[in-house]
């Protein structure tokens, strides 16, 4: 079993249950699945790119990626429908609390300059989003093989529409918020 998700069943909801004044379990907020998608515009002039990033994603996560096509024609891009433009995984279940875990406790610690993630970064709805400029953060990666940095955006859905609830069952995993 995932480190997280061990500690989830056996502390953490008994830590959010007596936060949020709750008996039943079914109540508390939970992590339903993260998605970690990676938009790679630069596929349109160079079509390796794609192929590349998705195989780096997939080294990241655990899971092949699904890859993203545009559902537009946008002519100042120069972008056609059904032109692949990006990649996306989505993560449920052991691999999901195990990409947590290596998020908090290895990626962002290895950011230049980190000082935590922005805690104003939810939807409105209980759903957490943040951006990462680099793969290379990530140990899976090898530095040597990376020809080109991509970023990716990492969403973390939960059960809860309260940003505050999802707010204190990500600071439960550990999340490093910044202090404002």
């Amino acid at each position: 079993m995932a480190r997280l998700m061990d500690r989830y069943q056996k502390e953490i909801t008994k830590q959010l249950a007596q936060k949020l004044g709750r008996t039943n379990p079914h109540s508390l907020p939970r992590l339903q699945k993260i998605v970690v998608n990676m938009g790679v515009g630069k596929a349109l002039q160079d079509k390796n790119r794609i192929d590349q990033a998705a195989e780096q994603l997939g080294q990241i996560t655990g899971q092949k990626p699904q890859i993203t096509l545009a559902k537009k024609a946008v002519s100042a891009f120069r972008l056609r429908e059904g032109n692949a433009i990006g990649c996306r995984v989505t993560l449920r279940g052991r691999r999901m609390y195990e990409f947590l875990d290596r998020l908090i406790s290895v990626a962002l610690p290895r950011i230049r300059d980190f000082r935590g993630v922005n805690p104003k970064s939810f939807d409105g709805h209980g759903n957490y989003s943040m951006g990462l400029t680099e793969q290379s953060v990530f140990p899976e990666i090898d530095p040597d093989k990376v020809t080109f940095v991509q970023g990716m955006d990492v969403t973390f859905v939960t059960s809860t529409d309260n940003d505050d609830e999802a707010r204190e069952l990500l600071r439960a995993f550990g999340m490093p918020f910044r202090e404002e």
